[in-house]
């Protein structure tokens, strides 16, 4: 039997090791059936591992505890690492090399995609809180005042016309903030100032009704009985109209000595004025002169200071203490409204939520406004207000010819002159006392 491979032939005599007959040694011969691959270069030897995975070895078998002998060959392509470029490691571990869009294993994050994500959640989260906000004030505003009951009104005019009235009202105060406010005990409510604010294209005016203004009540239908009482000429103070029939026939009486159409009512009491001051963390006053009242409780120094909610009462309801009684205090009342609106309309007020909703909580609980009104109406009322000290308004009182028997009689030339003037929304050129 041939153990030799298929590809050698002659006998076994001829054959390389196995001797000769000739008496000389025969002579190296090459033996063309083996072939051997060239010896790979010496490699490092690396300290055999004791166990587990090793890949900071490249040159013999990757992944493996031992490095073989130098010389083997296994057949494995030496220099390639599984699951990545150069340098890579396992689960893509990479000191350099590798995918740069991805960190440890991870897809590096889409900022931009981020972004757009985040700024429309601002969007929808103050859209919400805009909303809400927006139901939750205006489901506090007292529409009690129906203007649809006054009669015979005289034409609307540009710009808006409003009737604002500070009224003695006690509604909702306990007997401890009676005594400290001094406002008394006295039952139902009149009116302490009354004001129409003009809000148009050449800037708000303010016009002071004094309290004490000598008017006529002209006929009306009763706002609570429905009945029709006919004017008599009848010659009364003002305030007057207010405690007889209330706020419709206020404004009935205001338009019918006007002739200015009234758009919108608003009234607030002594305890709301009050909470809102506090709310705000008070209003900030230049008092030119000092000066005291015991009736009101007021006691002023001369100079700047910031005004609590019952120093703020005491300032706008003092009369006795000024020469021009009821005059002076209605331009105290001026200066501190617009001194009020300004520093609530302010952005400090406005985007901060710990003082815009207790102001505007302590406001709409005691606002009194018409059907009407909507809190856009009433938010221009406030910047109109806020606009007559910005140097662009106009405060002053309604033009006084003279008195008659303590009645302030209008200055009836000028006060047509002034109502012509805001009815075409022209620039206020009269001036009053």
């Amino acid at each position: 039997m041939n153990d030799w491979p298929d590809r050698r032939t002659g006998d076994r005599s001829e054959r390389y090791g196995q001797g000769s007959a000739s008496p000389q040694p025969e002579s190296a011969r090459a033996m063309p059936h083996i072939q051997r691959r060239p010896a790979p270069p010496q490699r490092p030897t690396v300290p055999p591992q004791s166990q587990g995975y090793d890949d900071r070895y490249q040159g013999g078998q990757p992944g493996y505890g031992n490095n073989p002998e130098p010389g083997y060959d296994s057949g494995y392509n030496t220099g390639q690492v599984y699951g990545g470029g150069a340098g890579g490691g396992r689960g893509g571990r990479s000191g350099g090399g590798g995918d740069a869009g991805y960190v440890q294993g991870r897809p590096a994050p889409d900022w931009r995609r981020r972004i757009k994500l985040g700024a429309l959640t601002l969007v929808v989260v103050l859209l919400v809180v805009s909303v809400s906000t927006y139901f939750w004030a205006d489901g506090k505003l007292k529409r009690e005042v129906d203007l649809a009951k006054v009669i015979e009104r005289p034409e609307a005019g540009d710009g808006t016309n409003y009737l604002i009235v500070g009224s003695d009202s006690r509604e909702g105060m306990s007997a401890e903030d009676k005594k400290r406010l001094r406002t008394g005990s006295a039952e139902g409510k009149r009116t302490d100032s009354m004001m129409i604010l003009h809000d148009g294209s050449n800037g708000p005016t303010l016009v002071s009704l004094p309290r004490d203004s000598q008017v006529e009540i002209p006929s009306f239908k009763g706002s609570e009985s429905g009945k029709m009482f006919q004017g008599t000429g009848r010659q009364v103070k003002l305030n007057a109209a207010y405690a007889e029939d209330g706020p419709e026939l206020l404004v009935r009486t205001v338009e019918f000595n006007t002739g200015l159409r009234i758009d919108h009512y608003v009234e607030i009491g002594f305890g709301g004025f009050a909470q809102i001051v506090d709310a705000i963390g008070g209003v900030e006053l230049d008092i030119p002169k000092a000066f005291k009242d015991k009736k009101s409780g007021a006691d002023f120094q001369a100079g700047k200071q910031t005004l609590n909610g019952e120093q703020s009462l005491a300032f706008v309801r003092t009369r006795y203490a000024f020469a021009g009684s009821d005059l002076d205090r209605t331009k105290n009342q001026q200066k501190f409204l617009a001194a009020l609106a300004s520093q609530t309309a302010t952005p400090s007020t406005i985007l901060n939520p710990f003082k815009l909703y207790p102001t505007m909580g302590a406001g709409l609980d005691t606002l009194i406004v018409d059907k009407d009104m909507s809190l856009w109406a009433l938010g221009n009322m406030f910047f109109a207000m806020k606009g007559v000290t910005g140097g662009d308004g106009t405060s002053m009182n309604m033009p006084i010819s003279g008195s008659n028997g303590g009645n302030l009689v209008w200055d009836k030339a000028k006060v047509k002159q002034l109502v012509q003037q805001l009815k075409n929304d022209e620039k206020v050129t009269v001036k009053g006392n």
